[in-house]
């Protein structure tokens, strides 16, 4: 069975205290309207499993999709974040996003990995580096779609693939971080983050046998 094929719905959470049991989970994280709803909804052969919306900051909650089915909840999850980067919201609002994603991804004990989302064609803005380097302290995988890569020809493709992994050898001294093309407009690099992804979850099933931890 593939790893996205019955992926469902499970809570949304706008309270740390709220932080559902898992036995594992990977967030997906980016820059507000960076096409990381989108890149959920292909991955999962759905249209409005996450909310997509053409104004930016509309993921407000920290929302949990199911991998697996059990009805005590403790399975294996993708968690998809409020964006970051986007200024015009209420000052409020966005000093909860930001302690709201901070304590997560520093604080989360059940969190395997972490996938990134850049708009291709502008990738690496300052914000992704320090999202970069924040995480990339937990010594854990990070796995990094440059989406919407559709917009680019074949040979912009690979002039930003080959200036980003130059980024990369600067910031993959303190994690393991790979990093791919994907469109979810043309369903391109489905494969490969499937092939990524999969193992980090198949190599975690036996390290939470204890009762999981929620923070």
């Amino acid at each position: 069975m593939a790893l996205f094929d019955n992926v469902t719905f499970y809570t949304t959470v706008n309270q740390i205290s709220d932080l559902p049991q898992t036995q594992g989970e990977v967030a997906w994280v980016g820059r507000s309207n960076a096409g990381k709803s989108s890149a959920i909804n292909t991955l999962t052969g759905h249209k409005k499993l996450a909310f997509v919306s053409k104004i930016p900051g509309r993921t407000q909650h920290i929302n949990f999709f199911a991998l697996t089915n059990k009805e005590d909840g403790l399975g294996y999850y993708i968690v998809d974040m409020p964006g970051y980067g986007y200024a015009k919201v209420p000052q409020a609002i966005r000093k909860h996003w930001t302690y709201l994603l901070g304590h997560y991804l520093q604080n989360r004990e059940n969190l395997i990995g972490l996938v990134m989302i850049m708009d291709s064609r502008h990738p690496f803005k300052p914000i992704d580096i320090t999202m970069l380097d924040f995480f990339g302290a937990r010594k854990r995988p990070i796995h990094i779609l440059l989406s919407k890569a559709d917009k680019l020809s074949y040979q912009q493709q690979q002039l930003t693939l080959n200036q980003a992994r130059q980024i990369l050898a600067i910031h993959a001294k303190t994690s393991v971080i790979t990093m791919q093309l994907f469109s979810s407009l043309k369903k391109q690099g489905i494969d490969e983050i499937e092939s990524v992804l999969t193992p980090w979850f198949e190599q975690k099933q036996g390290d939470f046998s204890k009762d999981p931890k929620t923070d």
